[in-house]
């Protein structure tokens, strides 16, 4: 069983910064593919920021250069620090988990973050 916990959402101010974690079992961390999603009102399911199977990153072009993905496998946990916020980044992130080697994705509970002044 993959459990991925994600915290640190919230309402913040445009232009403002937040950091999600997603805490998850060590080899999960390590041995699959981390990510995060988002998905506002009414829209679809979109990619933020993943990692690779090589631990490159990839981002979504509306993030590039304000998001950062990373992850800290000693501490269990995965991150998505997101700098100079905009309302249109209002929506539930959700943490992500590919198998490797099978088309599984597995997903947590989302955490809402808010933009707005």
């Amino acid at each position: 069983q993959v459990q991925l916990v994600e915290s640190g959402g919230g309402l913040v101010q445009p232009g403002g910064s937040l950091r999600l974690s997603c805490a998850a079992d060590r080899s999960i961390v390590k041995l699959y593919i981390m990510g995060w999603y988002r998905q506002a009102p009414g829209k679809q399911r979109e990619l933020v920021a993943t990692f690779t199977s090589d631990d490159t990153t990839n981002y979504a072009d509306s993030v590039k250069g304000r998001f950062t993905i990373s992850k800290d496998i000693e501490k269990s946990t995965v991150y998505l620090q997101m700098n100079s916020l905009k309302p249109e980044d209002t929506a539930v992130y959700y943490c992500s988990a590919d198998l490797p080697i099978a088309p599984m994705r597995y997903w947590g509970q989302g955490t809402q973050v808010t933009v707005s002044s």
